[in-house]
């Protein structure tokens, strides 16, 4: 069917969710105090780059095969206009974290986090469409070239391409270079492995995980609604059972 949902989507999606509660559920409790762990280097920051690079990726997939079902009932320029209200819409929301944490952590408030950047992608991409699999080749160029254009200091202007001030600071930064480019591998993987929008490879009934895998294959389908209201839930949850933490709180977000 047309609008079959992939399952195998879904749960790869929702395990970046889990993944992402856990970061920032640590992140949280290093930011407040609670313990002295550093999510800056090591195992956290590696974490935090796995997580953001799977959903990423699976974004890529997921407009790979969502365009190649609409594409020949839309044409080029209606699923072109598609994707880009599609985009507009998550960057969007990210300009709402944008203003939030703005508010609240003014120091480090995000410009062009995770939201921003699957955003703009998506509304890139009918520019890459009609690349499928090829584009392997310019997402992995845009990947070698992300240590290049990091080491490179300009005006806050140029933020968005990977470029920024020697001083800034941010509390999520997911800029175009080099994550544009793990969405478009994610596009050539979903034009591979779902050709036509597909499934071009066999799954045994019940493969999965069965009853296991349909909690996470939920937050999958919700992931958008998920990171908006899981920070607030994680630190209302710490308030809650840390003693204390509730006055420390409003002193780190309402000086």
């Amino acid at each position: 069917m047309s609008g079959e949902r992939f399952r195998e989507i879904d749960a790869l999606r929702g395990t970046a969710v889990v993944m992402m509660v856990i970061f920032h559920t640590v992140f949280a409790v290093s930011f407040l105090g609670v313990l002295d762990i550093d999510v800056i280097q090591g195992f956290w920051r590696d974490f935090a780059l796995a997580t953001a690079t799977l959903f990423i990726l699976i974004a890529g997939v997921s407009i790979s095969v969502s365009s190649a079902r609409a594409g020949p009932a839309l044409g080029p320029w209606r699923l072109a206009l598609k994707n880009l209200r599609r985009g507009a819409g998550i960057f969007l929301v990210g300009m709402g974290i944008t203003a939030v944490t703005w508010v609240f952590v003014r120091d480090q408030f995000v410009i062009f986090g995770v939201l921003h950047c699957i955003g703009l992608s998506i509304a890139l991409s009918p520019l890459f469409l009609r690349f499928g699999s090829r584009n392997l080749i310019p997402g992995a160029v845009i990947l070698l070239l992300g240590p290049v254009v990091g080491m490179i200091n300009g005006p806050l202007p140029l933020l968005w391409i990977g470029i920024h001030p020697a001083d800034f600071a941010s509390l999520d930064y997911v800029p175009l270079v080099p994550w544009l480019g793990v969405f478009l591998l994610g596009m050539s993987l979903g034009a591979t492995l779902y050709a036509g929008g597909r499934r071009s490879f066999p799954v045994r009934p019940g493969a999965g995980g069965g009853l296991l895998a349909r909690p996470v294959e939920f937050l999958g389908r919700h992931s958008l609604p998920i990171y908006l209201v899981h920070i607030p839930v994680i630190l209302i949850l710490l308030a809650l059972v840390v003693p204390g933490l509730g006055p420390r709180m409003a002193a780190v977000f309402l000086p």
